[in-house]
């Protein structure tokens, strides 16, 4: 597997040079349900709640992120790791010269949120 990382251009002093960057469509993914086993979760009366109440509405946001200017040039279906962010991979319909689009395919490992529980 080919993975490249890319540098999105933040200064040392936390600046973004935004003069060379350019607007680019992420896409994010988070899980689908808000619960680990929405197939078996009872209501008070003891029968099966269906599981679309346990849809999670962010499971799926679109934002606009801005990246470098060799973004715009990369083929689609190619493989980048956002640093501190996680993996994607330019998306193979949508993406093209001019309108870089990424989709998430692996976040990095949240140690933060086992510490919280």
């Amino acid at each position: 597997m080919d993975v490249r990382s890319v540098h999105i251009g933040i200064r040392q002093n936390g600046d973004f040079a935004v003069a060379q960057a350019v607007p680019a469509t992420v896409r994010l993914y988070d899980r689908l349900f808000t619960e680990p086993r929405p197939d078996a979760v009872r209501g008070e009366d003891g029968a099966y709640l269906p599981f679309t109440d346990f849809l999670n509405p962010e499971s799926a946001r679109e934002i606009t992120a801005y990246v470098e200017a060799a973004a715009n040039d990369l083929p689609a279906e190619s493989r980048w790791q956002f640093e501190r962010l996680g993996y994607f991979v330019t998306d193979r319909k949508d993406h093209a010269k001019g309108k870089p689009v990424f989709n998430k395919t692996v976040g990095l490992r949240d140690t933060w949120q086992a510490k919280a529980q």
